[in-house]
């Protein structure tokens, strides 16, 4: 039994991880809010409570206490105001593990500052690797910080902390930073400095388009195929695939020869579209793939085999979740995203409250019931 406070991207991504995987995940939504902001509320139900009133803020304790897991995405600070600190709900639950998702931290001279994936990102180190060359740092949408560094190392850590409570029965709180999440993601990086791979600037290495064989290019016909030939056999297909003769090109690790292999191969490969080059380099280990739109990823015939996206009830698609367990796999919800306040009764019910107890708690305009419009 899990209990998201609801929030923004981070957190709703971590609790519809764990509804996916199991979990009976209740979103725990303000009162008199016009829409939900989650769309990332597959498998979960909503209950409407403001935590603002003290008979709000008693109710999620008394949830509290046959929660399995909290998920808390406010500023350090925000639940201890409320009354709602770990060292309370803890003592409410002994068992529970209090998850709390932030930007920096709880401890720290920014953790009460606001922040968005672009500020940990860049306060991670990790920022200032992402670019091309004689360029500024550019963050690849808000997927790193918020969502890998949040979302998932939040969720791997309540299942860690689950997994550690069938041995000690204890809960325990977990102290989720999205710029250590995110930094942690990227120790690669930081222990293969003395590697080589990093010794020059940004956007002229192996890994960051620095490289002619590690790049994207444009097809005729205004598309993109990515090229990913790193190992000298895989770079070979690569070039006899393009039609280039590898014996009248450069070394492919001098540096000094990869603006002008790049220019080479571009003009290559602008001379056909990307379904011609498709035709070529499918089924070789020339590592060279199509870059496909949203539109299309569904519909490719590796994704098809795969059944790697799935269609709800409303006609949405998105990744089926991943990764695929063999004897239990993820069963996600086909259902539409619940509306706020959807579920606020039944699952009262659920956690023991009485109808008269509910009854009271609406007419104080704690909790909000909000039930669809039937369709005509």
């Amino acid at each position: 039994r899990v209990l998201e406070l609801a929030g923004l991207a981070p957190a709703p991504l971590c609790g519809m991880i764990l509804a996916d995987f199991g979990a009976r995940v209740v979103r725990v939504d303000r009162t008199r809010s016009a829409a939900s902001s989650d769309v990332q509320g597959r498998g979960k139900r909503s209950l409407a409570l403001d935590l603002k009133r003290p008979s709000g803020a008693a109710v999620l304790k008394r949830l509290c206490r046959g929660a399995d897991v909290l998920i808390e995405p406010f500023r350090h600070g925000v639940m201890e105001k409320l009354g709602l600190g770990p060292e309370v709900l803890l003592q409410e639950n002994p068992r529970l593990i209090y998850a709390r998702l932030t930007g920096f931290g709880q401890t720290g001279k920014y953790a009460k500052s606001a922040g968005h994936d672009i500020n940990y990102l860049a306060l991670s180190g990790v920022l200032s690797k992402l670019g091309r060359k004689d360029e500024k740092p550019y963050a690849p949408l808000n997927l790193l910080a918020d969502f890998a560094g949040g979302g998932v190392m939040c969720a791997m850590g309540i299942v860690t902390a689950l997994y550690e409570r069938t041995r000690s029965g204890k809960g325990q709180v977990i102290d989720a930073s999205m710029v250590e999440g995110v930094a942690y993601l990227s120790s690669f990086l930081w222990k293969s400095q003395n590697s080589g791979l990093w010794s020059r600037g940004r956007g002229e290495n192996l890994l960051d388009s620095g490289a002619p064989f590690y790049e994207t290019y444009k097809t005729s016909d205004g598309k993109f195929m990515a090229v990913g030939a790193i190992e000298p056999q895989f770079y070979e297909q690569l070039l006899k695939g393009l039609g280039l003769d590898s014996d009248k090109m450069p070394n492919q690790l001098d540096f000094s020869h990869w603006p002008e292999m790049k220019k080479k191969i571009a003009c290559v490969f602008a001379q056909k579209t990307q379904a011609e080059w498709c035709s070529i380099f499918d089924g070789t280990d020339a590592c060279v793939t199509p870059v496909l739109s949203f539109d299309e990823v569904a519909s490719h015939q590796h994704n098809k085999q795969r059944s790697s996206f799935i269609e709800n009830d409303e006609g949405e698609i998105s990744p089926r979740p991943a990764p695929l367990l063999s004897r239990t796999p993820a069963v996600p919800s086909f259902k539409r995203d619940p509306f706020i306040g959807e579920h606020t009764e039944e699952i009262l019910l659920e956690y023991g409250f009485t109808k008269e107890e509910i009854a009271q708690l609406h007419s104080d305009e704690v909790i909000e019931f909000r039930k669809p419009k039937a369709n005509l």
